[in-house]
């Protein structure tokens, strides 16, 4: 096991699994198809579930793709070396995962018509659930405790970096055409309104029971108990055989493990960070 990380324009990511250079190659030569659909996200806000969500729409709520190819191969992550290798190759549409700040993202997408959903949740539960899930794998240094994970994602020195630069970056795309923000709370408050919504923007048409397909197969408990999606295939390769991807679950979780100084304190950091942008972005507050 190792806790070795890979620094790129001083943002940490998982050495594992990619590099300085692909990161570069990734940036600069990475073109998109006019019929992609990327999902989005700062780890650990529920690209998982909507990658899950988006298969099932494209199979029309058939589960026989979600139950039979991993969710890295049916979304490939863009920044990884295996992922980024498989899209080069792939014909046809592609769905792509990605956790890249904006300033690393293909500087091709701009220009383009592909769709992107980017999915947003509390940075709270993120620390909680970052925590859990990050001391469980080989691809980055472990927290030795939530306090001392909470003080690496309040200085941004977690994967991916900052979540207030992620937020910020990629928030003032709310208004393209080609791009979608949802929140993690909107996806469990109401999943069927938030899956039609997705649908409309996607240009995708479900009969009633197709939609009803989707919600029901999506849902964690399933996705729990599906292989292909809940990463008990990684155990003993980065995952460790107690460690889990699907935990939880729930929003409003971190109110079990924040102390009431740690609430204060990130309530006070948010305001300083994100005090200038419409509240309503924040579904949580």
């Amino acid at each position: 096991m190792t806790e070795e990380e890979v620094r790129f324009e001083g943002i940490s990511f998982p050495k594992q699994i990619l590099s300085p250079e692909m990161l570069q190659e990734v940036r600069e030569e990475f073109t998109f198809k006019e019929e992609d659909v990327l999902i989005l996200t700062f780890p650990k806000s529920g690209t998982n579930w909507m990658v899950e969500i988006i298969c099932l729409i494209l199979s029309k709520g058939d589960t026989k793709w979600i139950q039979s190819v991993p969710n890295w191969d049916r979304s490939p992550w863009l920044e990884s070396i295996s992922g980024y290798e498989n899209l080069k190759n792939k014909e046809g549409p592609r769905l792509i995962s990605s956790h890249l700040p904006i300033q690393l993202f293909p500087k091709a997408f701009f220009k383009s018509k592909a769709k992107m959903i980017y999915v947003i949740r509390n940075p709270r539960d993120i620390i909680v659930s970052g925590y859990f899930f990050w001391k469980s794998t080989n691809l980055f240094k472990r927290p030795e405790s939530l306090e001392q994970y909470f003080e690496w994602f309040t200085q941004g020195n977690v994967p991916y970096g900052s979540w207030f630069d992620h937020i910020r970056g990629w928030l003032p795309m709310r208004d393209k055409e080609n791009v979608l923000i949802l929140s993690y709370e909107e996806l469990k408050r109401d999943t069927r309104s938030a899956v039609e919504k997705i649908c409309q923007f996607l240009g995708k048409k479900l009969e009633p029971e197709e939609l009803s397909s989707v919600v029901e197969n999506s849902s964690f408990q399933v996705m729990k108990e599906n292989n292909m999606s809940n990463f008990s295939l990684l155990k003993g390769l980065h995952l460790e055989d107690t460690g889990c991807l699907l935990r939880k679950g729930i929003p409003g979780d971190w109110k079990n493990y924040f102390t009431v100084a740690q609430a204060e304190a990130f309530d006070k950091l948010f305001q300083e960070k994100m005090a200038d942008l419409p509240q309503e972005l924040f579904p949580w507050q």
